[in-house]
């Protein structure tokens, strides 16, 4: 299947953190809007995993705090992914 692109990964943030597209950037980080808090990076996890089949524990949940890292990882573990996740 399809690794997913950049564009996907700005979609996911942008619905898990509630913010419009415009604002979701390619570098943008952890607590870089006040939605990227320690509730927004769970929702921001349970997106990963539903769509894209990543494992949610400590490890994934320190690392994968920027659109870099989530594309990174993505890049080498994604097992799946959902036509435009509705």
């Amino acid at each position: 299947m399809e690794k997913p692109n950049l564009d996907q990964i700005q979609e996911l943030l942008s619905q898990a953190l509630q913010l419009p597209i415009e604002q979701i950037h390619p570098e943008l980080a952890f607590g870089d809007y006040p939605q990227w808090d320690s509730m927004g990076h769970m929702e921001v996890m349970m997106l990963l995993e539903e769509r894209y089949g990543v494992e949610v524990n400590a490890d994934t949940i320190g690392a994968l705090t920027s659109i870099p890292e989530i594309c990174r990882y993505l890049e080498e573990h994604a097992k799946c992914v959902r036509a435009e996740g509705k």
